[in-house]
């Protein structure tokens, strides 16, 4: 049988209890830590796909000054993943990875809409020139339904 003995003076060391509560305090902080974290990245993600769109509203009034007056027509394959939206010969917007981008031409030709979609931030956003105004957050779920 062994036989346990007081540590000596000048013995450093830290108890189990010690060592328990330290684990249990970093638990707590990463519990805490860890959504925060996650909310902003979701933020993030959204106010990207958001300045997509002002980019693209950009675009689209540019390329209707330049051309006497005409919005560009529909792209015939939209919406598409991490690519550039382009209007012919007056423009590119830009799209950050993760983002996708619509544009469609109302049939009278004199109004669009244009909407953006950031997988992660998980948020539809539309703009639409017969309303003018700014970026808004969307009620549809998809960009199909948001440029329909």
């Amino acid at each position: 049988m062994q036989k346990f003995t007081m540590k000596k003076r000048g013995e450093a060391g830290f108890t189990l209890i010690e060592l328990l509560v330290v684990v249990v305090i970093i638990g707590i902080l990463a519990g805490i830590a860890i959504p925060v974290y996650l909310n902003y990245r979701k933020g993030a993600a959204n106010k990207s796909a958001q300045a997509d769109l002002r980019n693209a509203v950009t675009v689209v009034e540019a390329y209707y000054t330049e051309n006497n007056n005409t919005y560009p027509a529909t792209p015939g394959t939209q919406p598409a993943k991490d690519a550039d939206l382009t209007f012919g010969t007056g423009g590119v917007a830009k799209v950050s990875p993760g983002n996708q981008i619509a544009y469609k031409l109302d049939v009278s030709g004199s109004t669009y809409t244009i909407c953006s979609y950031s997988a992660d931030g998980g948020a539809v956003y539309e703009y639409k020139s017969a309303t003018g105004g700014s970026v808004k957050k969307s009620a549809a779920a998809d960009l199909t339904t948001c440029i329909a």
